[in-house]
């Protein structure tokens, strides 16, 4: 009986590393692909959202209040270098936001640099498929990692898909979504801009995206890393170091426009100055509780 019993755990255990070593369902160039439509379909049709952002560079610190609108995002600076602003600063962040708010040739340059970002966003996710080669990796944490190499069969043309092509590295996919959940990449070569003429990104930059599902359609990007050097020109040396990280995320009314979303700063402002954060809560979860009630005030 004990051989029997070995025999079967034995049979057993055989059996979970067939099912272990099972090679995926389909090519992970497929996967890949099936990824990137499932973004840009976000991309075009996403939610509205607010949300802290933490911004760290080797000068400073900052932390902003930001949200989405139908116009582009807005955002309001908080505190620098983790001191609030003084009253000075903060008259003069008001002013700004009055400013966009109230002229119309702000608002539209607001909005034509969101939709170049936007589009430009949308043609570097819609590069991955092709750009690179894929492999499967391994898995982590309930997501599939594949590694990705440049494809040397692909003609980067546009500066963003020529410093895609000069790196490599390694993404995570949510494989019950199809969803991007964290991207890691360096340089493996020097990218010249305009012939070197204009400058050079040394090889070993690196940046990681890391994102997070904050709906059951929406995934927000919740860490950003982005460490590149090289030279400009007349040999000024170029140095991009800088991390953001977001936290806090609440939804708001779809479709707002920036003079709502400045009613919602307004509201959440004046609560904040009336009623004092708790002492045992979260800046967070006070974010979400005054998104709540101010969201409230947009919708009488």
């Amino acid at each position: 009986m004990r051989m029997l019993s070995v025999a079967a755990g034995m049979m057993a255990l055989v059996q979970v590393l067939c099912l272990a070593q099972r090679p995926p369902p389909m090519p992970a160039g497929q996967l890949l692909r099936e990824v990137v439509y499932n973004e840009l379909q976000d991309h075009q049709g996403h939610g509205y959202w607010r949300y802290w952002i933490e911004r760290y560079s080797p000068r400073e610190s900052r932390l902003e209040d930001q949200i989405e609108t139908s116009q582009g995002p807005i955002t309001r600076l908080t505190r620098t270098n983790g001191l609030s602003l003084s009253p000075g600063a903060q008259q003069l962040e008001l002013a700004r936001l009055q400013h966009m708010i109230s002229s119309p040739k702000e608002q539209a340059s607001h909005r034509q640099d969101y939709d170049d970002d936007e589009k430009r966003i949308g043609h570097i996710v819609a590069l991955l498929p092709d750009a690179f080669l894929y492999e499967y990796d391994g898995d982590e944490n309930g997501c599939q990692r594949l590694s990705f190499r440049p494809n040397p069969d692909y003609p980067g043309h546009s500066l963003e898909a020529r410093i895609l092509h000069a790196a490599s590295g390694t993404l995570w996919i949510n494989l019950r979504y199809k969803r991007l959940a964290r991207l890691d990449a360096h340089l493996d070569e020097n990218v010249d801009l305009a012939f070197g003429i204009l400058g050079r990104l040394y090889k070993g930059g690196w940046f990681r995206l890391q994102r997070t599902q904050v709906s059951a359609t929406d995934w927000k990007t919740e860490r950003l890393e982005v460490h590149m050097a090289g030279r400009a020109l007349l040999f000024k040396s170029i140095s991009r170091e800088a991390s953001e990280l977001r936290r806090g995320f609440v939804a708001v009314p779809a479709g707002i426009n920036l003079a709502q979303a400045m009613t919602l700063f307004d509201a959440t402002l004046a609560q904040a100055q009336v009623q004092p954060q708790i002492q045992t809560g979260t800046q967070a979860e006070t974010h979400s509780s005054q998104v709540t009630a101010a969201a409230l005030v947009l919708r009488r």
